[in-house]
């Protein structure tokens, strides 16, 4: 009897043991300091930092989030997603799983799949679009009208760079605009985008790359204007005079030969840039605008402005065309913009290029041009394939 009764005050204080041992692990939580420490305040904070981009200040927010709960499974998204954001992919995943585990409503569950959408996205490596399909499924079957979902696996199916994930990324932003909750502001922008590459119809794939830019640089123009306008093989069909720019050795680097100059590479600052090719293609073509500096440098990533884009534009219409009085066609005339002055350089080629239908307003509203606005990849392609369509009458 009384072995008995020492057994079952032995298991029971093993128990106590146990149990406080397994407490003890635990993170212990915090007390709140304020009304507004909570959980959901500080998860709702690191989101907006995340969005600008501040991932430490993100990150912070969602720790204390932790401390108040450590079960807390949006807290975990939110750390996923900062590490993504950061690279760190193992954490990521890892933080992202774990929110998975601990997603209790519908809610969380849906914001679980999809931040775990919004890391295979990141990430890219194989099978990272199927594999964000199937946190599609699964968000969507714990709520099919969270607009989340498909804002996300619309951006997925844009990064996929081909033009039926374009398509798709259209039918994505297109039912975020039906739900007509959140994101709807992003989800329109995004849409507009979509139509417009849609339009372009770019033709080869480092076109379709290009249009998916918010900025474009020299480098990226010049690889528009060799592999989309195949501007080289129009100038030699138009007979149009280029230029050989390419770095040519001597014949012996030990014979020296007076009366004969070795020739300099066509710009010194793009040895190494990933369209090395095309830079020193459009180079030789000679486009006003597009050319290297005096100081024999291209800035390949520099952006391009609408302003430098329409003198590009003017100068290939008058090379192909023959038509020399192009140049000088609007001078004296009164401007078509508001916020275009008759006596600036750049005055001519803009209203060339409005005649046209190549280039129009920015803003329809006010009827402004904004010369000095970069040029997206999308509207990049657009004035192209009006360039395209101008070009046939010559």
């Amino acid at each position: 009897m009384k072995n008995k009764i020492f057994n079952r005050i032995f298991s029971g204080g093993l128990l106590l043991l146990l149990f406080g041992l397994i407490t003890a692990c635990e993170a212990p939580k915090r007390k709140a300091e304020s009304v507004l420490d909570t959980p959901d305040h500080h998860v709702f904070s690191g989101n907006k930092l995340l969005q600008k981009e501040d991932y430490d200040g993100a990150l912070r927010e969602f720790n204390l989030a932790l401390g108040l709960d450590p079960k807390y499974s949006p807290a975990y998204v939110g750390t996923g997603l900062v590490y993504g954001y950061k690279k760190d992919f193992k954490k990521a995943f890892d933080s992202m799983e774990k929110a998975k585990d601990l997603a209790k409503t519908k809610e969380h569950k849906v914001e679980a799949h999809t931040g775990m959408l919004r890391l295979y996205s990141m990430e890219r490596k194989e099978g990272w679009l199927s594999k964000s399909e199937t946190e599609f499924r699964s968000a969507i079957g714990n709520d099919v009208g969270a607009p989340a979902p498909y804002y996300y696996m619309g951006i997925a199916y844009k990064l996929s760079q081909t033009m039926e994930g374009v398509g798709k990324a259209g039918d994505m932003f297109k039912k975020v605009l039906e739900i007509n909750k959140e994101l709807v502001a992003d989800a329109n922008k995004e849409w507009e985008l979509v139509q417009k590459i849609q339009r372009a119809a770019p033709g080869t794939r480092i076109g379709l790359q290009i249009a998916l830019i918010d900025r474009i640089t020299r480098a990226d123009l010049s690889a528009l204007f060799v592999q989309e306008l195949e501007l080289e093989k129009l100038f030699k069909k138009r007979g149009v005079k280029t230029f050989d720019t390419s770095f040519k050795s001597p014949t012996s680097p030990q014979k020296f030969e007076a009366d004969k100059i070795a020739k300099a590479a066509p710009a010194t600052d793009i040895e190494n840039h990933v369209l090395r090719t095309d830079v020193e293609t459009v180079i030789g073509l000679g486009i006003r605008g597009l050319e290297a500096y005096p100081d024999h440098t291209f800035h390949p990533n520099q952006n391009i402005t609408k302003v430098e884009y329409a003198v590009m534009i003017e100068d290939i219409l008058i090379k192909v065309s023959g038509d020399e009085s192009l140049s000088t066609k609007f001078i004296g005339s009164q401007p078509h913009f508001p916020d275009v002055r008759a006596d600036q350089w750049f005055f001519n080629a803009i209203e060339v290029c409005n005649a046209r239908g190549i280039m129009q307003a920015e803003d329809l509203t006010t009827g402004e041009f904004r010369p000095q606005n970069p040029v997206s990849g999308a509207d990049a392609l657009i004035i192209i394939r009006k360039l395209k369509d101008e070009l046939k009458f010559f």
